[in-house]
């Protein structure tokens, strides 16, 4: 009788020492069953009790000759439940078979972690989506490369489609390998090498680890062709080589991630734009362009040409200082361009009492966009600094497409102010309500003309123009803050006639890891399946006993 009571609990015991024998084995990434070991001696008990509590079970129901049916029905009960317990077991080793195969086999993942590291940014998903040329990735690791590098090289791999392998080599052990490269690589050296047919770009990231955007911004410029984008220079214009806070090298190397390239050009020694002109990018002259320079930038448009504006601010005043004739003169509005294609910037400051930048209502900040998929989908608040209205003229060719892309956001708390003496008061009828718009996008389609040697119709070359009032927004200490910088790249990104995203470079995450050996990875595994085990066991133990009585 008290045999019966304990034998559920023996059976769960013995199980439990079986099981526990068995994950040593795991553990230790060998199976010895014949060695001197815990392992072998607990997987070895547990199977001989086990069927030593079978064999006594049976003996005790064959020695019981006047048992009664109820006896009977009692024995078949027994032999039930080991019948259960066994099913159980093998349901558990079922079970992590196939958690395990579905753990290697299935794509889908969850990223638990604070920054998502483990993820990669929509953007480049999007790109990697999008390539159609085959790209090999060939990182140079002296020693046992990290785990972070595996993962992210396996991502790329994973999401591309079969159109990017990897690999990681060790220059030290493969040395004839790492000459085909022409590299001499140190132990310390550590760098990316980005194919693309027969294009090959480098990343160094020997002084600190490799990020998704290095790699992204990279893989772009060898699959993309690169494209020229020339700064009007001689004028006083904002320089792509200043790096002060007023200088737009940030900009130019920015540009350089999504492979633009950038050159300075003076018209005035030059005599026209370069051929190779992909975007020609004037931002915030001082001083008037010359006639012949407007007449160049005009037939430059007229042909096909695609053009950034970024005019600067109305010169605004006190009372007791007023501004001199040259001084009104300073900040042109390149209305003798603009007005051609149906724009006209006014000589106003545009305010808005709600949404502005520190204490500047002259610094408007919006998210006040109209929707336009390569320039101002997916962006946060971007703001100017004393921009410009713009207006749109009534008389204008009918083959002109006209769109603002950002307006102020508040309606009755912004305006245009026309008074240039910081008296900053709306008056009806001479300032322009809000949502006032400080930028605006130009596309100007052209008629197919007959070639000159087949006379078949060539492609239409679209005119695309951009104007904003304000250039301080990408100048090198407001670029990086809010979407000024994303604003930017998307408008030259879309003027260039790019297909793909833009990518930026963002700030650097800290990266905690836990790292585990292969030994301690199977000792997490262990104890995640041995404590559901153990409660299962626990709980049929339970049961059981209560079915007994």
């Amino acid at each position: 009788m008290m045999l019966n009571k304990l034998f559920p609990a023996l059976v769960g015991i013995t199980l439990f020492v079986f099981t526990i024998g068995l994950s040593l084995f795991y553990i230790e990434g060998q199976f010895a069953l014949l060695s001197l070991s815990l392992a072998s001696f607990l997987t070895f008990s547990g199977a001989i009790l086990f069927v030593g509590l079978l064999l006594l079970s049976k003996r005790l129901s064959n020695t019981d000759a006047n048992s009664t049916k109820v006896a009977s029905v009692t024995h078949r009960g027994r032999w039930k439940k080991v019948f259960i317990i066994f099913s159980m077991v093998m349901g558990s080793f079922a079970f992590l078979g196939i958690s395990h195969y579905a753990a290697n086999s299935i794509s889908m993942r969850w990223d638990v972690t604070e920054a998502k590291q483990h993820t990669l940014s929509k953007n480049t998903i999007d790109f990697i989506s999008s390539l159609t040329t085959e790209v090999q990735l060939t990182a140079f690791y002296v020693g046992m490369p990290p785990k972070y590098l595996q993962d992210l090289f396996n991502e790329y791999e994973r999401l591309s489609a079969g159109l990017i392998s990897t690999q990681i080599i060790d220059p030290i052990e493969n040395i004839s390998f790492a000459a085909k490269f022409g590299n001499v690589l140190s132990a310390n050296e550590r760098k990316v090498i980005v194919q693309a047919g027969d294009v090959r770009k480098d990343v160094d990231f020997t002084d600190e680890p490799l990020t998704e955007e290095k790699l992204t911004n990279t893989i772009a410029r060898a699959s993309r062709s690169p494209r020229q984008v020339y700064f009007l220079s001689g004028h006083g214009e904002y320089s792509i080589s200043n790096e002060d806070n007023l200088g737009l090298s940030t900009f130019k190397q920015l540009l350089a991630d999504n492979n633009m390239q950038s050159k300075p050009l003076m018209l005035g020694i030059t005599q026209s734009i370069p051929e190779d002109c992909d975007v020609l990018i004037i931002a915030g002259p001082r001083t008037e362009l010359t006639q012949q320079e407007e007449t160049l930038i005009v037939d430059y448009l007229s042909s096909g040409g695609n053009a950034l504006f970024l005019i600067e601010q109305t010169l605004v005043t006190t009372p007791d200082k007023p501004l001199t004739a040259e001084q009104q003169q300073l900040n042109p509005s390149l209305n003798g361009i603009i007005n051609q294609w149906g724009l006209n910037v006014q000589p106003d400051v545009v305010v808005d009492l709600t949404n502005h930048i520190g204490n500047d209502v002259g610094s408007p900040a919006t998210k006040n966009y109209q929707k336009h998929k390569a320039i101002t989908e997916g962006l946060d608040y971007t703001f100017y600094v004393r921009p410009r209205s713009i207006r749109v003229l009534e008389q204008r060719r009918p083959n002109i497409k006209l769109a603002a892309i950002a307006l102020t956001t508040s309606k009755d708390q912004s305006w245009a102010e026309t008074n240039r003496h910081l008296d900053i008061q709306f008056n009806p009828g001479i300032d322009t309500p809000g949502p006032v718009p400080i930028s605006y996008v130009v596309l100007e389609q052209h008629p197919a003309k007959p070639s000159a040697q087949d006379k078949e119709l060539s492609k239409p070359l679209n005119t695309r123009m951009i104007v904003f009032t304000d250039a301080d927004f990408l100048t090198n200490i407001y670029i990086n803050q809010y979407s000024n910088a994303q604003m930017g790249l998307n408008v030259v990104n879309w003027l260039a006639e790019l297909d793909y995203q833009v990518f930026l470079s963002s700030k650097a995450v800290k990266v905690e890891r836990l790292d585990l050996t292969s030994k301690q990875k199977r000792q997490v595994v262990v104890i995640l399946f041995l404590l559901p085990f153990f409660f299962g066991i626990a709980g049929l133990v339970v049961w059981l006993r209560s079915r007994a009585k």
